[in-house]
Formats: structure tokens, sequence, C-alpha cells
């Protein structure tokens, strides 16, 4: 697809007045029309989430939604009068990356959401190198990239990149100068800890029955990590867990990740499964 000017619907994850946002908004309108649909409120790790009905609300760029990312994107593609190029979703306050992060991301899962309704889409997340948490956003430039997803977009449009490819997850670092720029995987890594909570943790506005009792649920979503510390420093042992070419080590040595992913769910060949098929017997 080789335009002139391109018409592209905007949105994120933090909210409509997150600065990410607005730093990616001026970036855009390089490459012609933006319409933003965005949250009116943060909805980070709501992944694909759809509601039934949202609220629409007028806004200077376009309109806030008391909705998910999933329900801008819906709402964006086919109840305005616009024809839409591409989605981007972004810049994100922290990084997507991992296999189960990108799965449950409101950024990734906006483009997910656009992908399905067949159009094309870029999800874009900020990380510091150091600081690796974008947090608090408004003290951290989002140029570098917001900068970044405006020459993605222009040139994967340009070169037919979304012929193969329903969605670009992109991180990108706002502190390295030329950060070089990396194909990746999103990296498998996930555990989950489920404890007995202790009746401390039950807050006052809950009642347990005899029958009942609370657990903690915790993801490992960065394994090794306690607290707020970064979980890819650049160090030996990082780079011997996280691959060259996954998305993962890109963090580790201050990279951009390129992640190209598709949504279509397909179905891999199973001959074990296709011979339970065939033989079931449903009598």
């Amino acid at each position: 697809m080789m335009k002139d000017e391109y018409s592209i619907l905007l949105t994120n994850d933090d909210g409509i007045d997150a600065p990410g946002l607005a730093t990616l908004r001026t970036e855009l309108t390089a490459l012609g029309n933006v319409t933003v649909v965005a949250p009116e409120s943060n909805q980070s790790g709501v992944g694909r989430t759809r509601n039934p009905t949202a609220i629409v609300r007028d806004h200077p760029w376009g309109c806030a939604l008391t909705g998910t990312p999933a329900d801008c994107v819906a709402y964006g593609l086919r109840g305005l009068d616009t024809n839409i190029d591409i989605v981007v979703a972004g810049v994100n306050n922290g990084p997507n990356a991992g296999n189960y992060v990108v799965g449950r991301s409101g950024t990734v899962g906006a483009g997910i959401e656009a992908a399905f309704l067949g159009t094309p889409a870029l999800a874009i997340s900020a990380y510091h190198s150091t600081d690796f948490f974008i947090s608090p956003p408004e003290e951290y430039d989002f140029a570098r990239p917001a900068r970044i997803a405006r020459r993605l977009v222009d040139r994967a449009l340009s070169a037919g990149v979304y012929d193969d490819v329903d969605l670009l997850n992109v991180n990108a670092p706002v502190d390295t100068a030329n950060p070089p720029v990396m194909l990746t995987d999103p990296y498998h890594d996930y555990e989950q800890e489920v404890e007995q909570a202790s009746a401390d943790d039950v807050s006052d506005d809950v009642t347990l029955e005899s029958n009942e009792h609370l657990v903690q649920l915790r993801d490992r979503t960065w394994p090794g990590v306690v607290g707020w510390e970064s979980p890819f420093p650049p160090t030996d042992e990082h780079r011997r867990r996280y691959p060259v070419g996954t998305d993962r080590r890109a963090l580790v040595d201050a990279a951009v990740s390129v992640s190209p992913l598709s949504v279509t769910h397909g179905s891999p060949d199973s001959a074990a499964l296709a011979t339970i098929v065939e033989t079931v017997d449903v009598a």
C-alpha cells in the first residue's frame, strides 16, 4: 500500500491523557490524518477484553471511550465514517515483551482486535535501558519510540509487510541514542505462583464462609525479579537466559524489538488428534 497520506486510528491502554499517546499523535501526523479513539482511563493489562456498551465522549483529537483498547478499536473501525489504513497503539508506558505479556497487554490487544477486523496494526511500547519502568511517565521523553513507530508504519505499509503479517509488536528504548533494530520472536517464559493467603490479606469488607479460603495468584512475569528492579540488566546471565532473536534479549541489549505476529490462531497438524477424531465413538 503506497499512498501520499494515510488515515491512521490511534489508541492506547494508558488513557487518552497519557504523554506517550500525545507524542505519538504528533509524530504520526507527518503521515496523514490521525484520529484518536482511546480509553478515558487507564486500561493496562486488559488484553483484548471487550465490553457490550461504552460511553463515547468527544475529544479535540477524536473521542474517549469508557471502555478497553479493543473497544476503542472496534468503535473506531466500525462506528466512525472513516476508512482506516492502519491502527497504531501506544506509546505504552513500559515494554510488552515475552509471549505471556504480549497476550495480556491492552496495547497489543488493540492491535489484535484491529487484525481480526481486517486492518493492519502496530503496537509500540517504551522502556528505559537502565530504569526499565517508565514511571512516572511525565519524567520521560517518548519522542524516540514515537519516531521509530512512525518510520515503521510508513515503511511497512509501503513495502507490503501486512500482506503476510497481521500485527507488529515493537519495543523501543527511550534513552538510547542509536539503538539497533532487531527482528524478534516473543520469548516463551512464564510461571505462576499460588499460595494460601493469610488472614491479614483478607480485606475488611470480605467475609469468608467456613468452606471458603483465600489464595494469592502471582504470575512470574519476569523470572528472578524482586520488587521494581530491571528484569533485563545487561549481564552475561541474562544474555544466556534470553537467546538472540527474542524480544527479551533485545531489551537486554537496549535494542528496538520488532516482532511480527499472526492472530489467526492457526491449527498445528496432529496425526494423533486426527486418529482420535476419526475413531471416537459418540454412541
